[in-house]
């Protein structure tokens, strides 16, 4: 198997597991006064611990939840009922609850994705990704919360995506809130964490339990807070943002110049010069995404996405090619391979063994015509 869907799920990390394992052996939950209690409690502070070293933030900063979901869903509760922007091309998990929570604005992004400034006025809060999903696009985050802060809002973003394959230091940024997932290093799925810079408003989304401090009510996922706090841990001491700009990117960028020489009509939707270092979202004229999608599995055991994986099967062209490139047709072609520390030029080399030939397939079958793209930004069969 060749898997290039690291962006929807790593595959667990060997230290992750080992801590999850070690966990699994206690048997006190971490809330209660006993020892076995205190045991639990004292593997979830040193997970807590590892996690805000990665970001440069303090233990007493970081919320457990559930995933980067919750976390999302957690930020725009805290502001629902008052006046939110956020940026067009958000996880769904911040877009949708945002929508439904608060009077939200939708700020506009150019074709690269990126937020060139906050229109409007009089927001409690400003959400922008530090780096998207689908195509893997990097907003200046600093800049947008200084321009946040000077209008009276607080900002928000979602980090899911750039945790461990970029620098992140929230004090640099100077974000009030910071979205992060477990299952995008290494970790397991199904824990997740929200920083929240001290003295920020809060207002908890689970209630009915002193855990957090009060701000998340519920047991705690001890084994799984256990293998977050490793992948973390792994993350910091490997250095992998490094790792992934050296040796990651060479193979993402290598197979992006492969694809545009040999794919007939392909083109690049992830801006190369601005990017996560180890996505890249393609798309294949007159040819489905979901179908490419699937006989890369099939034929050749090349895992990959058509996107968002919780967007998988809702049939609606992606929200991130539209509201960059416009075009349902761009959107229902595109293709998502996304590298990790495990991938090598030999993936690259099998996926360009059975990319071609497929997709040349589809196009012969299609009602579509190809040929929209300008030459210049496309390979072109001769």
């Amino acid at each position: 198997m060749v898997y290039l869907d690291y962006s929807a799920t790593s595959p667990l990390l060997s230290c992750a597991k080992e801590a999850m394992l070690a966990t699994m052996g206690l048997s006190g939950n971490a809330s209660a006064l006993h020892t076995p209690g205190h045991l639990a409690m004292n593997v979830i502070e040193k997970a807590r611990e590892e996690i805000a070293k990665l970001i440069n933030a303090e233990p007493e900063e970081i919320l457990f939840t559930s995933g980067g979901s919750e976390s999302n869903n957690t930020v725009t509760n805290i502001f629902a009922g008052e006046s939110v922007a956020v940026s067009a091309i958000e996880h769904p998990s911040l877009l949708e609850s945002a929508r439904a929570r608060c009077e939200t604005t939708i700020l506009p992004v150019n074709s690269e994705g990126i937020v060139g400034k906050i229109t409007g006025e009089n927001y409690k809060l400003v959400s922008v990704m530090l780096a998207n999903n689908e195509i893997g696009t990097i907003n200046n985050v600093k800049k947008l919360a200084d321009e946040t802060h000077k209008m009276g809002a607080l900002f928000h973003t979602d980090a899911t995506q750039a945790l461990g394959k970029i620098p992140i230091d929230v004090k640099a940024l100077d974000v009030d809130y910071m979205t992060l997932s477990s299952h995008k290093i290494g970790g397991p799925v199904g824990i997740g964490a929200l920083y929240i810079k001290k003295d920020s408003p809060f207002k908890p989304l689970i209630i009915g339990g002193h855990q957090e401090k009060s701000r998340r009510a519920g047991t705690y996922q001890t084994v799984n807070i256990a293998g977050f706090g490793a992948a973390a841990k792994y993350t910091r001491e490997h250095d992998l943002p490094k790792l992934f700009k050296a040796q990651i990117g060479p193979l993402r960028n290598q197979l992006a110049k492969e694809i545009l020489k040999n794919v007939p009509f392909s083109s690049i939707n992830t801006p190369l010069n601005n990017s996560l270092p180890h996505l890249l979202n393609c798309s294949f004229e007159a040819a489905e995404g979901e179908s490419i999608q699937l006989y890369l599995d099939a034929e050749g055991g090349i895992i990959t996405s058509t996107g968002s994986a919780c967007a998988a099967g809702d049939g609606k062209p992606s929200h991130v090619i539209m509201a960059t490139k416009g075009d349902a047709e761009i959107a229902h072609s595109s293709v998502r391979f996304s590298f990790g520390i495990d991938s090598t030029k030999k993936d690259v080399e099998i996926v360009m063994q059975y990319l071609p030939g497929i997709v040349k397939r589809l196009q012969g079958i299609s009602t579509l015509k190809a040929g929209k793209i300008k030459k210049e930004d496309s390979y072109y069969d001769k």
